[in-house]
């Protein structure tokens, strides 16, 4: 019987290593994500103003281009590193799943 609790906590611990190592690469993968957004919209951004200030140039519209091509990349930057300076970041993240996840444990053990 010890051996098998022993057993279980390699494996709980090979879980639990899992589980970091998928969740380290999905924020790996939103994160460049976020920063292959933000090199098109530069891009993006300077052949707006390109073509506005070569074909008319007396009127600037690119600039209502440009600010809505900022609030998007705004609402990017906030969904993948989230609100740390209102308390809404990774880390309140983690802490409501470990909250929600102990409370569900309670519930079972009742």
């Amino acid at each position: 019987m010890i051996h098998q609790t022993g057993n279980n906590k390699v494996m709980e611990n090979s879980y639990e290593q899992e589980q970091r190592y998928l969740k380290a690469k999905k924020r790996v993968k939103e994160i460049r994500g976020f920063y292959i957004h933000l090199v098109i919209n530069i891009v993006s951004i300077l052949i707006i103003v390109i073509v506005n200030l070569l074909f008319s140039p007396g009127y600037h519209w690119f600039w209502f281009a440009v600010i809505g091509i900022v609030i998007a990349q705004l609402i990017h930057a906030l969904l993948v590193f989230g609100f740390p300076q209102i308390g809404f970041g990774k880390d309140w993240e983690n802490k409501k799943i470990e909250e929600l996840l102990s409370k569900e444990e309670k519930i079972k053990t009742k």
